[in-house]
């Protein structure tokens, strides 16, 4: 698939995950939208750097667990670039607890800006998905979605949800032409991973066959290809882990 004038909006856009997802399609052709929530300066350095490579980039701040505020997302998009064809569900937070210490706002503040938010931009865009040729939607789940990890819950619980949530709705639209995927992250080099004491990350490392942890640019990779070449893949789990889990 030629990605060249195909518009796409990345989650969480600003930083990280996201940053890379939205370097490498805009790269391969696509006009990218940055969207943030609080990450204002950072979105816009992206769309500095996209712009000065010579590619089209927007950065539109939206809180997309709020369903008005991912639809006004969506309305931006389609004012400013006159379509849509792609949609990479990235936003995340983490707000890692043991369950008896996991407060009410700590499980729903994870499953609204993790999981709903997939609703939201799924729901905001499908209209205009659906006037794509080929269009494309990817949630980027976790490892933990997978497999669970200690003190994540809320995160595990939303992570695995975007999962199920990728099955049901790949079967409704693979007769729409719109395929629906996961890619599923092990332990990524990030700022989230950053916050973890070194101790632990010896810990994790030493599970983890290749003995490494990923790069943002290799889940980067995986998005490309469900872009590029992923006519045929639907409801699918992309798992970019190190061995992690199989």
């Amino acid at each position: 698939m030629d990605l060249v004038n195909r518009v796409a909006i990345v989650t969480g856009g600003a930083k990280g995950i996201g940053k890379a997802i939205a370097f490498s399609l805009a790269r391969k052709g696509a006009k990218v939208v940055i969207n943030y929530n609080s990450s204002e300066q950072s979105a816009k350095a992206v769309v500095d750097e996209l712009t000065a490579e010579g590619y089209e980039a927007l950065a539109v701040q939206a809180n997309v667990a709020e369903f008005e505020q991912t639809k006004a997302l969506v309305e931006r998009t389609i004012e400013h670039f006159g379509r849509l064809d792609i949609i990479v569900n990235n936003a995340g937070i983490t707000r890692d607890r043991t369950f008896k210490k996991l407060s009410e706002d700590d499980w729903h503040e994870v499953i609204s800006v993790n999981l709903s938010s997939v609703y939201n931009t799924c729901n905001a865009a499908l209209p205009h998905l659906l006037e794509s040729d080929n269009a494309r939607i990817i949630n980027i789940s976790s490892v933990i979605g997978q497999a669970g990890g200690f003190g994540q819950t809320n995160y595990s619980a939303a992570k695995a949800g975007m999962i199920g949530f990728t099955k049901s709705l790949a079967i409704e639209l693979a007769k729409s032409n719109i395929t629906v995927n996961t890619v599923c992250p092990g332990f990524i080099e990030t700022d989230m991973l950053s916050e973890v004491p070194e101790n632990v990350k010896e810990q994790i490392k030493a599970k983890i066959p290749k003995r490494r942890f990923g790069t943002a640019d290799e889940i980067a990779k995986a998005v490309l290809y469900l872009c590029q070449d992923g006519e045929y893949i639907t409801g699918q789990q992309i798992n970019v882990n190190g061995g992690l889990y199989v």
